[in-house]
């Protein structure tokens, strides 16, 4: 059951206001849980810029994956029942693996690492973790509010491993039906392959708004 934290206490920049093609469009406040919420459901995601202030990004073309567009490929689908998949099983160790598997995951932060894990224990965020051998291989995690499910970042220890946390979490959503979708942040080669596209932050806000008149899939 989720809890609903402590109201957020700051002004967050509106991404409509936002100048084209603008991707940080605020800095500061904090990263408390209601704060951090309030801005998913505003279209924002927090993450440090470069002078290591804290900063609200709504990128402009937004990347996204609609759960009907998936593409599996075939060398994919036969890697698939290599693994052993979970949901919220290990939620902190994803993010600690995420943050330790690449340069680009320096910005999870210990202080991002507590707010996430609040917001888990709270039933927003959560994380989907591939086994193999007992050893964690893969995953991924993110926040959910509405019919969106904000992918944050993913690892991969074993070839295909973070692939496989994504199919397992599309096929989790689509329990709840194909209106729903998955907020990439960014289009990134990698990504496309797997059906994500890029569509402007207008549009995005438009399915945004859609989206979270819909119920959450995930339910603790």
């Amino acid at each position: 059951m989720r809890v609903e934290p402590a109201p957020c206490e700051w002004l967050l920049p509106a991404p409509a206001l936002a100048d084209l093609g603008q991707d940080v469009i605020g800095l500061g406040a904090d990263l408390a849980p209601g704060t951090v919420l309030q801005g998913y459901r505003m279209g924002l995601f927090p993450m440090h810029v470069d002078t290591g202030q804290l900063g609200w990004w709504s990128p402009d073309p937004r990347g996204i994956l609609r759960l009907a567009d998936l593409r599996v490929s075939r060398s994919l689908h036969k890697s698939i029942g290599q693994f052993e998949v979970t949901i919220d099983q290990d939620f902190t160790r994803v993010m600690r693996k995420c943050s330790a598997s690449r340069g680009d995951g320096d910005w999870i932060t210990e202080e991002f690492i507590a707010t996430y894990s609040a917001l888990h224990d709270m039933g927003w965020a959560h994380s989907v973790e591939v086994w193999s051998k007992g050893e964690l291989v893969g995953g991924l995690y993110g926040i959910e509010v509405g019919g969106v499910f904000a992918g944050e970042s993913m690892f991969y220890r074993e070839r295909d491993a973070s692939k496989v946390a994504l199919v397992a979490l599309v096929n989790e959503l689509r329990t709840r039906g194909d209106d729903r979708f998955i907020d990439v942040q960014w289009r990134t080669e990698h990504l496309a392959s797997l059906g994500a596209v890029a569509i402007s932050r207008a549009d995005y806000l438009t399915m945004l708004a859609n989206a979270l008149l819909l119920e959450p899939c995930f339910t603790n």
